[in-house]
């Protein structure tokens, strides 16, 4: 099935910008910042200052700073009486936006009423210097403060001024003109660029063995003894032992996933079942993770006893702890040797085991350089009129970073470039676009960052040293259809170190040696990949700034599991479309049988007679045949990225109710009768699968029949056949049977009849399990 092309203004563009400034030098700047393009800023370090005059009625002062440049205006945070303060704090001004031509420093001194003037520093701007990394930073000078004449006062002021760009090292922690509207030092920093590691993430693994010496309450009764572990807001029991004795046996594991640095322990209660909604703690111990023994491989770890405690609450009393000798016998460890799944597998950035010494070498460098985008959607409304607060976060392996956020654009410019170690080429690098909604810090309790979109780029479908400039469509899918919020400009680079080392990633599998020695089940994974998801959420959100559990929750495609028809519908179409060459095959094969084309239908009976009479041509012919075909292809090879398509998602097809449904929480929040509709509609979908995986079943058991003797008639006749098979097989050269065999398939349309042929007549006939189904 064809599908039509996706509109023009959804696809990806090419673009050529100008990057690394466009010129090409041997410094530091070059090869560190060249996939963006150069921005120029003024810098000012505003360190300290020594002397200040009093100014109140008590001799002292309390000083701040105000750097100003045409209309844009930075000031530092103030000191209460202090005349030798210490700010150390830097303002970075864009050069597209200065329009003065001197820049003032003034000290003034806060107070009630108005702020005193207390002198300044000028700076002609002609004469500011220029800085290009790796030069050494500019060192700090001090000045002298003038008043308003130009006349000497008393006091200094310790600065540093110097034109650079964004590769300085003051960039990220600098104030910025861009942002001169943001109050507060929290509102600040939500909106500086930043680089965050995922925690180090590990599998617990707890082997419950047995318990002895366990003292139910009621001695009269047989215990219903479980196990519950507790790992922070991670929960698993163990089933119920089936020896109901005091000396319960289990021998089951419990997966978790813990997060370096540790900071619970792991909390276990035995407990008997007494009644059916009642469970009476037999005893319980805490185990510290810093402690537990990590192993890196499947070799068993030695298990240990572990005393459990009783807690009694007497009356009027704090708890007591009751000696006993109640004991649980366990076998705990981390396991190093997993890689702790915490994304979506198909996209996937990292690969590598947990534990550090099984890492191979790195095969390579991923460079991104973050442009700017264009044509942004406006997210809220301020002032009554619709404005963007944008930033980007991109994710690879452990690192993620985040750009700084451009104020009230639709069109912002970043220009910022970040770089990635590469281990396996079968990665993909996420990065998503959001509109900030907390430049106040967090006054708006309960507001998240809106999503504006996202994009992902597999590294293996890049060629190695190769600088991909494109515009990617940001597409979103809303209730009401896909929607395009506008286009993220990215430079992207994947460099190799060794192309021999990845060429051998190819033949290693893809995931650490643990998970198919000892592999987890899917039940296991779904839940083990929620709670490390969690887990990454929450100490991201922690961070300062931090990284927004709905920013981390979408990048990491949280929810991409759940039911939606219109997924559903495309991923039916793509195993239609990889059928799609089978069935093609299959119908060239029908016409050549069928001598549509008797020219082709020849050719096809001397190759054929080849190929008999020359068997051992057979598996080179077909090598040769994906070779040459592979050769022809090279022509008309991708050669941009791929991106999110709207026709084969079927996003841009979808029907109203489709996406209402897939947008509707879990459990339901949908009224009555719509959820009674939806779940009509999938009973209907679910039969039809029904009837197609009963109709495999059926084929299945007829092939079982024909030696069960189910149907003695059937199975006589072709345990005869058999027989005879056999005996002419073996008296026959079997190039003389292939030969009949092949010119009895490919024989002209006049020596065949429409009806079935007898082989087929015979299967169709053979009994199934149908019969016996209820």
């Amino acid at each position: 099935m064809m599908q039509r092309p996706p509109p023009e203004d959804f696809l990806l563009k090419e673009t050529n910008p100008h990057l690394g400034g466009g010129k090409v030098t041997g410094d530091k700047l070059t090869s560190t910042y060249d996939l963006v393009e150069q921005m120029q800023y003024l810098y000012v370090r505003v360190v300290k200052a020594r002397d200040l005059p009093g100014k109140d009625a008590t001799g002292s002062c309390d000083p701040y700073v105000e750097v100003k440049l045409g209309n844009y205006k930075g000031t530092t945070r103030h000191f209460e009486k202090k005349s030798n303060p210490e700010w150390n704090q830097v303002f970075a001004f864009s050069k597209d936006r200065i329009q003065s031509s001197v820049l003032e420093v003034t000290v003034k001194d806060k107070d009630f009423v108005k702020d005193d003037f207390m002198g300044r520093v000028l700076f002609d701007m002609n004469e500011i210097p220029k800085r290009v990394p790796p030069d050494s930073p500019l060192a700090p000078q001090w000045y002298r403060l003038d008043d308003k004449k130009g006349v000497k006062l008393k006091g200094e002021l310790m600065l540093a001024v110097w034109m650079g760009t964004q590769a300085d090292e003051a960039f990220p922690e600098a104030w910025h003109s861009d942002a001169a509207t943001v109050s507060g030092t929290d509102g600040l920093a939500n909106i500086r660029s930043k680089v965050y590691l995922s925690p180090k993430l590990w599998y617990l693994r707890v082997n419950v063995i047995e318990a002895q010496d366990l003292q139910p309450t009621d001695k009269g009764r047989y215990p219903e003894v479980f196990v519950k572990a507790i790992l922070g807001n991670q929960a698993l029991r163990t089933r119920i032992s089936q020896n109901r004795t005091i000396n319960p046996m289990w021998n089951e594991d419990l997966m978790f996933v813990a997060a370096e640095p540790f900071e619970e322990p792991l909390i276990l209660n035995v407990e008997d079942r007494v009644a059916p909604n009642k469970d009476e703690t037999l005893g319980r111990c805490a185990i510290p993770l810093q402690y537990v023994d990590r192993r890196l491989d499947h070799k068993p770890i030695n298990s240990k006893w572990f005393n459990l405690e009783k807690h009694v609450v007497l009356e009027g009393e704090k708890k007591k702890e009751l000696k006993f000798a109640s004991r649980i016998h366990m076998r705990i460890c981390l396991e190093g040797g997993y890689h702790v799944l915490d994304e979506s597998t198909h996209y996937s950035s990292d690969l590598r085991p947990t534990a550090k010494v099984l890492w191979k070498q790195s095969i390579g460098v991923l460079e991104l350089g973050v442009l700017n985008a264009q044509g942004l959607m406006p997210m809220k409304t301020k002032d009554g009129r619709g404005t963007t607060d944008a930033y980007c976060v991109a994710k690879y392996g452990q690192k993620w970073v985040r750009t700084r956020t451009i104020i009230d654009s639709f069109t912002p410019k970043w220009n910022e470039q970040y770089t990635w170690e590469v281990f396996d080429p079968c990665t993909v690098v996420t990065i998503g676009v959001f509109d900030n909604c907390h430049l106040h810090g967090d006054k708006g309790a309960g507001t998240k960052d809106s999503r504006i979109g996202k994009v992902r780029i597999r590294l293996s479908t890049l060629e190695t040293d190769r600088v991909y400039t494109h515009s990617y469509p940001l597409l979103v899918l809303h209730q009401n259809g896909v929607k395009k919020m506008g286009e993220i400009h990215l430079a992207v680079r994947f460099t190799c170190s060794s192309l021999l080392n990845m060429m051998h990633m190819y033949t290693h599998p893809l995931l650490p040696k643990m998970h198919y020695i000892h592999p987890l089940t899917v039940s296991q994974l779904d839940s083990l990949r929620h709670q490390a998801t969690q887990i990454v959420s929450i100490r991201l959100s922690r961070a300062e700034p931090p990284l927004r559990k709905e920013v981390v929750e979408y990048m990491l495609d949280v929810g991409s599991h759940m039911w939606s028809m219109r997924r559903s519908k495309a991923n039916f179409f793509r195993i239609m479309g990889v059928l799609s060459g089978l069935i093609a095959v299959g119908k060239w094969f029908d016409q050549i049988c069928n001598w549509k084309n008797p020219i082709t239908t020849v050719l096809i009976h001397i190759l054929f007679i080849i190929l008999v009479m020359y068997p051992e041509l057979i598996l080179p012919t077909i090598f040769l045949y994906l070779f040459l075909i592979g050769v022809w292809y090279y022509r008309w090879r991708p050669r941009h990225p791929p991106h999110m398509d709207t026709r084969l998602s079927h996003a841009d097809s979808a029907h109203p109710d489709e996406l209402d449904e897939e947008f509707d929480t879990f459990p339901t929040s949908r009224p009555g009768d719509i959820v009674r509709m939806r779940y009509d509609r999938l009973r209907s979908i679910a039969g039809r699968i029904q009837t197609v995986v009963g109709d495999l079943a059926t084929q299945g058991e007829r092939l079982q029949s024909l030696l069960s003797w189910r149907d003695p008639r059937a199975t006589a006749l072709f345990v005869l056949f058999c027989l005879v098979a056999a005996i002419v097989l073996y008296v026959t050269p079997f190039q003389v049977v292939a030969l009949l065999t092949g010119f009895y398939v490919l024989r002209h349309p006049r020596f065949r009849h429409k009806l079935p042929s007898v082989p087929l007549n015979f299967f169709r006939r053979l009994p199934a399990k149908t019969d016996c189904m209820l």
